[in-house]
């Protein structure tokens, strides 16, 4: 056989290729465990500090070479908590048609979608041109109450699934943002835990030490664990079957008396109405799922609960890393609170995002949606719903709000932003969790406000260095330090060196909540399960607010005090000790 030598060209392209094979992969694996270990794509992300070991220091370790009990809690001078004024009135209805229309600009034209910063401006200053109360006010339905502050006749729920095993840190931070911006008088929180294959969820959570915190609000009913099982049988609202033409063209068996076999079995006389419809004999109509249909669920939980937790019970679901910023009522009170967000930048009309969902329950829309995932083989993705709802023409009665009202970051994250940056200016999800000095690069770049007042440090910094540095001259001197230092909330003893501003990984900033996305009703933190916040980072900040709320020593974002029960603070992380 003739063989031939490659050419030296051939060759040279033959290497070539190799080399790009090898650096693709390369890449690729790079790239992977970057992902794992920052959660994030972004290429300027740094993972978690590593632990502190406490070597080299005398009763205690250090964060980020200083005293970390030594640190300042904030440089602003006076921390506006209460910036949202008093709370909206309870019978306040929010007008939707304002909200997506300003947000949005035309159906067609959606010349205002990519500009998050005019959306939030609106949100934030034109609440007289958004809120409205009704001529009938839902407080007057009930003359039991008292006044119109103390009416609750319409309370609304807020649920959230929680599959096991999940993430306590992300449910601390959601409860806690819960129950710092919510009318909670007016709110019910319902946790779901799945329980198809956790039959113990509950108890088990209400076991938990982590969870322990809690219980005093799951004992007065503000909080309510909910067991999650898929049901066999849906009910659905009289008449609705007539109303879907995916069902009404394929009607069997109409008429034919049967009964029901198997799992689905029902004591009472069925008619098949439609593929997967039963009317009993006292005229009740049920979404009956099959065998194989079950078997779909291990895949399909999470999207589908939600959707059917709505058509049940109603409220507005919102998933596990949502953090609430303020009150959902007027939102929810409305008659037809049907909503779900925009996903991301896209333009389709059918291209929802369910991690905020509302739905009335038991509606002709709501088990639309519900038939409609279930007959496409439990597939609850919500574009594909969304989609759906497009196609049948349904999607006018499912108003789709703009990102600015609760994942403000996510067109800027995906590279559609127009107009200025948000305020702060984040362009990765990650960055909410760093507290290291310039990690958020053009972090106030849209901020128009005057200067925050900081106050000047080096007095009170020099205090605590002598106090801590100073040896006792007399017993009676060594008798007063600790008690002058207890006076400050100081421990001059941990980490045995004084505190110095330049010497701190995590200084203290000028952050606060009011400048946190403000006008939004929520921040998405998008799945970063395994990250903790550094010390002043935004979530840092956040948490101190809700901690400051819960000890009584300050208010939240309506100038409210905090009347329940004790709530202990939030955990440090030894890594940042």
């Amino acid at each position: 056989m003739d063989r031939r030598n490659p050419s030296s060209c051939g060759r040279f392209t033959l290497l070539l290729r190799n080399l790009f094979i090898a650096a693709l992969a390369y890449t690729f694996v790079v790239e992977v465990l970057h992902i794992y270990q920052t959660g994030t794509i972004s290429p300027f992300s740094k993972g978690p500090p590593k632990k502190s070991t406490g070597k080299g220091s005398k009763g205690g370790s250090l964060s980020g070479g200083v005293n970390w009990r030594l640190r300042p809690a904030t440089l602003v001078e006076s921390i506006n908590d209460a910036f949202m004024g008093k709370r909206p009135d309870v019978d306040t209805y929010a007008n939707y048609t304002r909200l997506v229309e300003t947000c949005r600009g035309s159906l067609n034209g959606l010349e205002k979608m990519r500009n998050v910063y005019d959306c939030l401006d609106y949100l934030t200053h034109h609440e007289d041109d958004y809120f409205f109360l009704p001529e009938n006010r839902p407080s007057a339905a009930d003359p039991s109450y008292k006044s119109i502050e103390d009416a609750a006749p319409h309370p609304h729920t807020i649920s959230e699934i929680a599959l096991a095993p999940f993430n306590f840190i992300i449910l601390e931070l959601f409860v806690k943002a819960y129950l710092y911006t919510q009318n909670i008088p007016c709110s019910r929180l319902h946790i779901w835990l799945e329980s198809d294959g956790f039959p113990n969820a509950v108890p088990d959570m209400m076991k938990d030490p982590l969870f322990a915190k809690f219980l005093p609000l799951v004992e007065r009913g503000d909080l309510v664990l909910k067991a999650w099982k898929f049901p066999r049988r849906i009910p659905l609202p009289k008449g609705a079957i007539a109303e879907d033409p995916a069902y009404t063209k394929s009607l069997v068996g109409r008429g034919s008396i049967r009964r029901a076999s198997g799992a689905t079995k029902s004591p009472k006389t069925e008619v098949y109405i439609a593929d997967g419809v039963v009317r009993v004999e006292d005229g009740s109509e049920w979404l009956v799922l099959t065998e194989r249909q079950m078997t779909f669920l291990p895949v399909a939980v999470s999207d589908a609960v939600r959707f059917v937790v709505l058509h049940l019970y109603g409220g507005v679901y919102m998933d596990m890393d949502v953090m609430l910023l303020r009150d959902m009522r007027p939102l929810l009170l409305t008659p037809d609170h049907n909503f779900a967000e925009r996903w991301a930048v896209h333009s389709h009309p059918g291209d929802y995002n369910t991690a905020v969902m509302s739905l009335n329950a038991n509606t002709s829309l709501s088990s639309y949606l519900v038939r409609g995932g279930i007959r496409m083989g439990l597939n609850f993705h919500p574009r594909i719903i969304g989609r759906m709802a497009w196609k049948d023409g349904r999607n006018e009665e499912f108003a789709m709000f703009e990102t600015g009202l609760f994942d403000p970051i996510w067109g800027e994250f995906n590279w559609g932003r127009e107009g200025r940056c948000t305020v702060p200016c984040f362009k990765d999800y990650g960055v909410a969790f760093q507290g290291t000095k310039g990690a958020i690069k053009d972090e106030w770049e849209s901020y128009d406000g005057e200067p925050l007042s900081e106050r000047v440090y080096q007095r009170e910094l020099e205090l605590r260095s002598r106090i801590s540095d100073s040896p006792s001259s007399s017993p009676d001197e060594a008798e007063r330090t600790p008690v002058k230092a207890l006076a400050m909330d100081l421990d001059v003893t941990y980490g045995g060196k004084p505190y110095t501003l330049k010497e701190d990984k995590y200084p203290p900033n000028n952050r606060t909540l009011e400048n946190f996305f403000r006008g939004a009703w929520s921040y998405h933190i998008h799945n970063q399960w395994t990250k903790h916040p550094q010390p002043n980072s935004w979530f840092d900040i956040a948490q101190k607010a809700h901690d400051g709320f819960f000890l009584r020593g300050r208010k939240n974002v309506y100038g409210e005090s905090w009347t329940g029960p004790d709530i202990p603070a939030y955990d440090r992380w030894p890594e940042f000790d």
